[in-house]
């Protein structure tokens, strides 16, 4: 397992989706992960250092986890199947480690506020990207631009919901 770190956010030009590039630690090999704009949003505020006025969801999983006594050991993105990456969350508590599924995105807006590791494995590096002897051009996200873009959204766009 590599440990990284998040290099850049910003967003794809060919598909208008964030993007979430990791960076190896102690190396050049880079993650690039497509996330939603909510996700990007979370994960761009922390970056930042902007708060919300009121908690959002990670920073509500982020009390949760501290009010029960846990601390976030570990973030490991596992794998991917059909262009969809997998995450892991390492929780301790006590003495007991508790693994819960997630998802990238969550999980990194997660040790972003909880200041806890990020791991991959070499194959995804290998996978994901190629090696960069400079930093990638740096994409950007405009945070105010991505919350207006939110606040426009007519929940029609997204279709029906049908649980």
């Amino acid at each position: 397992m590599k440990e990284v770190t998040v290099a850049h956010l910003g967003v794809d030009r060919t598909t208008n989706s964030p993007v979430v590039i990791l960076r190896e630690k102690d190396g050049h090999r880079v993650l690039p992960i497509w996330i939603g704009p909510a996700e990007a949003s979370a994960i761009a505020m922390e970056l930042q250092g902007v708060k919300a006025q009121r908690p959002l969801t990670h920073d509500l999983l982020k009390q949760v986890i501290i009010g029960l006594g846990g601390d976030l050991r570990r973030v490991v993105i596992s794998s991917v199947k059909e262009n969809t990456y997998f995450a892991e969350l390492l929780i301790r508590r006590d003495d007991h480690v508790f693994q819960v599924d997630a998802r990238p995105s969550d999980s990194i807006a997660l040790a972003l506020r909880l200041d806890a590791p990020i791991f991959t494995s070499d194959g995804l590096l290998d996978e994901g990207g190629e090696e960069h002897e400079d930093p990638p051009p740096e994409p950007s996200i405009d945070v105010e631009k991505l919350k207006q873009y939110l606040e426009k959204l007519d929940p029609q766009d997204f279709g029906k919901f049908n649980p």
